[in-house]
């Protein structure tokens, strides 16, 4: 019994140990936005209650970064690599490096092309096609009947979430012949160039007196849109019906004043999915499925987005 015992706990010792042995880098694709802010702080939390060391590369929006970053990654000879790719197209080397090298990749947030799917272990992502029709369906369900143009905010153009975003968001309001996107640009999923871009609408627009509403592929972007529309003497929230996605902490301070109408919820949290996924991976050979999806949540001022806004600001947004 002794003998049995002792052995019992070197095995779990052992497991313990080989637990927080692990590494895994992060290629991130920066912190463009407070949703990114946000995955990286979750990231590291969830990394910490798993006792397994998370190194994180930000590679400031450009590819040619991450693609050294993982090649870094390789050279170090980690466990794992995560990657939140910046683009979908253009990884087919550098992931065969990883997968010469026996390193399993796993995706964070965004996919890649299709050809490159054999050259990662899974995806965590939401699904952004479906988020862009949560908020269509959405804006076609508030306008009704009524004649609404649109202007779209779109996120960084190649990035497979833009493509998606927008692509679900046409899907939900292509049977209602009453609404337009008239105008629509690359705001590049940032605030100040969310402003920006929309303040060229408004100025394209009439002042923005013939907007209806604005659709942004984020909040940040919305954000950046909320505060061009007050500065050109709109009332977004009001005379702008506004939809967007991620449902970052200041949205939720916007949807409580009133100032912001809908957004649809992209967790944080696709480290600890990734994790467990690793983990079991590792330990029992479980290859898991190739994608793994998280939930979107459409909120409304219906949601108390006060009480929204204080569950989530602690959470490095």
């Amino acid at each position: 019994m002794t003998t049995l015992l002792a052995a019992t706990m070197l095995a779990g010792g052992l497991n313990a140990a080989s637990a927080a042995e692990l590494t895994v880098g992060f290629s991130q694709i920066g912190s463009e936005s407070g949703w990114r802010a946000a995955e990286t702080s979750v990231s590291k939390s969830e990394a910490k209650k798993r006792n397994i060391t998370l190194k994180i590369a930000d590679a400031q929006q450009k590819q040619e970064n991450q693609i050294k970053a993982i090649r870094s990654f390789v050279a170090q000879g980690v466990d794992a690599i995560f990657l939140a790719p910046v683009v979908a197209s253009g990884w087919d080397s550098v992931l065969k490096e990883a997968k010469e090298a026996k390193i399993p990749v796993i995706l964070l947030d965004r996919d890649i092309d299709p050809a490159g799917k054999e050259l990662y272990l899974t995806a965590v992502t939401s699904d952004s096609v479906h988020e862009g029709e949560v908020a269509g369906k959405w804006l076609a369900k508030t306008v009704g009947s009524k004649p609404c143009n649109v202007v779209e905010l779109q996120g960084t153009v190649g990035a497979s979430v833009a493509t998606n975003r927008k692509k679900g968001f046409d899907t939900a309001i292509a049977s209602a012949s009453n609404i337009k996107v008239v105008r629509s640009q690359t705001g590049d999923f940032t605030r100040a160039k969310g402003k920006e871009v929309m303040e060229s609408f408004i100025k394209a627009e009439g002042g923005g007196k013939s907007i209806c509403a604005v659709y942004a592929h984020n909040d940040d972007m919305m954000v950046g849109a909320i505060q061009a529309m007050k500065e050109a003497g709109l009332k977004p929230g009001k005379d702008v019906l506004t939809v967007s996605i991620d449902a970052v902490p200041d949205i939720f301070k916007a949807i409580a004043a009133g100032e912001a109408n809908a957004t649809v919820e992209l967790t944080p949290d696709m480290a600890g999915p990734a994790f467990d996924a690793l983990t079991a991976y590792k330990s029992k050979g479980t290859v898991p499925p190739k994608w793994i999806q998280t939930e979107s949540k459409l909120y409304t001022a219906a949601d108390n987005p006060q009480k929204v806004y204080d569950s989530k600001k602690g959470l490095g947004y």
